[in-house]
């Protein structure tokens, strides 16, 4: 036992001193680009798993007659990224092989497709990778139910909590496992700060900040904490601290949920809850994901992969809608505000009034590409 113990307080030792640098790398972090002075914009395209060549196939003929006139200008290109694939990660042992991260570091934002993770084992999330090595602490998630008054802004934040060390636990072998939660000063100051300046230009009163800090109380504690210190700057917000059991239960409470409109949450919690909320706008390929940070920011489908559709067949009734959504979401976050807001009404259109292709996962419903081509009629 005591080998166990002296190779666990090694393993500590060096993950400590790996947070800590991380910490002070987040405090000499590099202004925010800026999209309007760019001369050019690349937007990288990743397929990724699954169902996720299908979806972005769509998504890039979708983009391609969006952007036509600025693709032909030469202020937007689009690059299509490969090698984010499942065999090609397990074959090189890299949750992102290097040539294809430095791919996308050559990029300035990502449309993504969903990937897989390997159950067991040590490779990690290609996301969590994603999200640590571009710095994309702000995971974005917007959910509308407009019948019910529902409009709601999830702030998750992306780089921090258990997923950033999920591989890196510790175990003695059948006796216990331990993994760890992070939660750095920096990093919850500054998702607090973008869900606050959120609220602030876009004339939301109220955000709700969730944790479970009455049992976690180093972490949760920090960042409940450190997000009513920040809240504190906007006097004209009402900042409500709430626990993420009582809030999921709360999503479902038709009674009071339409009163909810901006949430900030450490990285678990958000994972869960924007999945329960995206299910109440109408399933989880109904919404989309931002990842941001201040130098990159990828943006993605809000499910995943979807073998059981390519196991059954099924793979050319995925639901491209999500992707539109981040799509979407893509190019109002580098200024392209016209070509969001033409995507934006001819989804609605699509999704939420005329519905006259439907997408149901099923061979009953809407293929991918004929939903997509009923979207781009709409345009």
């Amino acid at each position: 036992m005591e080998k166990y113990i002296e190779a666990a307080t090694a393993q500590f030792e060096k993950l400590l001193k790996e947070q800590l640098a991380r910490a002070e790398k987040m405090a000499s972090a590099e202004p925010p680009k800026d999209f309007a002075s760019l001369d050019k914009i690349t937007v990288g395209l990743c397929g990724g798993d699954g169902i996720g060549p299908i979806i972005m196939k769509e998504a890039r003929r979708l983009l391609t007659e969006l952007l036509k006139d600025e693709i032909g200008s030469g202020k937007i290109v689009l690059r299509d990224i490969e090698g984010l694939t499942i065999e090609n990660r397990l074959a090189k042992g890299e949750a992102v092989p290097a040539d294809v991260l430095a791919d996308i570091k050559a990029c300035d934002v990502i449309l993504k497709g969903p990937t897989t993770t390997p159950k067991g084992g040590t490779m990690e999330s290609a996301n969590v990778t994603l999200r640590r090595e571009l710095d994309l602490y702000a995971n974005v998630r917007p959910v509308s139910v407009p019948e019910e008054g529902i409009d709601w802004m999830f702030y998750r934040e992306n780089t921090e909590g258990e997923y950033t060390l999920g591989s890196k636990g510790i175990e003695v072998p059948g006796v216990l496992a331990m993994d760890f939660k992070v939660t750095t000063d920096c990093g919850t100051e500054r998702i607090a700060r973008a869900a606050f300046e959120y609220a602030k230009n876009n004339g939301k009163t109220n955000v709700a900040i969730v944790t479970k800090a009455n049992i976690m109380k180093k972490t949760d504690g920090k960042f409940s904490k450190i997000c009513n210190e920040v809240a504190a700057q906007y006097p004209e917000i009402k900042a409500e601290d709430w626990y993420i059991d009582i809030m999921t239960a709360n999503l479902v409470n038709k009674a009071i949920r339409n009163q909810f409109q901006v949430f900030v949450m450490p990285n678990l919690y958000g994972d869960i809850i924007t999945d329960e909320a995206a299910e109440i706008q109408g399933g989880v390929g109904t919404a989309g994901s931002a990842n941001i940070g201040d130098r990159y920011a990828m943006f993605e489908a809000i499910h995943g992969s979807a073998p059981r559709m390519i196991e059954d067949g099924l793979a050319d009734y995925a639901n491209p809608s999500s992707i539109f959504k981040a799509a979407e979401m893509l190019l109002r976050h580098i200024g392209l505000t016209a070509p969001a807001d033409r995507l934006a009404g001819a989804l609605h259109t699509c999704c939420d009034t005329e519905k006259k292709v439907v997408v149901t996962g099923l061979a009953d419903g809407a293929t991918c590409k004929e939903f997509a081509d009923y979207v781009m009629s709409k345009l």
